[in-house]
């Protein structure tokens, strides 16, 4: 076999892997940025969705290896806060308290997209538009004269358009839910909000969230075999 033909060999080899993963994605990575609102649930607001919303913002990367699935890690500052002020629930000894502090998250999710999102591959059936849902796990820091640290565990909804080729438009609503009560304990005047009413609590109970509505922009970048197909254009072979 002469060198002339091996390379051609291995070139068409290469190609036909090519064409395998553009079948799972033509770029194989996402990047941009969020912002949106953030919001507490816990001691001070027990079930009222998207009250004390204050602002959030983020950057966002994904991974994508096919058309249903993405690999996500974000790095979010954001705002939460609360108060008695108007609240049914009583606490014990007519206790009353109020809270504001900034937080920081590092997490990574997977996505699942409901269609095949891609703006090509027509004949694959894929979508420019999909909704899909989220889960994962993170780390939460909420510094201050009584920093605040946990595991979360995030769980959502989302949506997401491919505007352009490489452009991407997202909305996507997600619960944090932490690993603990005192999240919106700041000071020693509120203090009393870890475990107000001394209730043994576990993993997963008598613990706070909060939650996030944010709008993203990511654009695509990483083209799978790019020497491949250079090579193609060029005719070098």
């Amino acid at each position: 076999m002469n060198a002339s033909l091996f390379r051609r060999i291995i070139c068409l080899g290469a190609l036909l892997s090519c064409i395998g993963f553009m079948h799972a994605q033509e770029y194989k990575y996402e990047i941009g940025g969020m912002v949106g609102t953030s919001y507490y649930m816990g001691d001070l607001n027990k079930n009222s969705f998207f009250k004390g919303l204050n602002p959030s913002a983020g950057v966002v990367f994904r991974y994508t290896p096919n058309f249903r699935w993405a690999v996500k890690t974000d790095l979010l500052w954001g705002r939460v806060s609360g108060s008695t002020d108007g609240l049914e629930n009583v606490f014990p000894n007519q206790a009353t308290a109020s809270f504001s502090r900034s937080f920081f998250e590092i997490g990574g999710q997977m996505e699942f997209n409901f269609m095949p999102y891609s703006d090509k591959f027509a004949y694959l059936h894929t979508k420019r538009f999909s909704p899909y849902i989220l889960f994962g796990i993170g780390v939460t820091v909420a510094p201050g004269n009584e920093t605040f640290a946990s595991l979360n565990i995030p769980l959502g909804i989302g949506a997401k358009y491919k505007v352009a080729n490489r452009l991407n438009l997202g909305l996507e609503f997600s619960f944090r839910k932490l690993f603990g009560d005192s999240f919106d304990v700041t000071d020693g005047n509120n203090a009393f909000l870890d475990n107000p009413y001394e209730i043994s609590g576990s993993a997963f109970k008598n613990k706070d969230w909060y939650s996030l509505l944010m709008f993203s922009v990511t654009w695509d970048f990483g083209l799978r075999c790019r020497t491949c197909n250079n090579r193609y254009s060029s005719g070098s072979f």
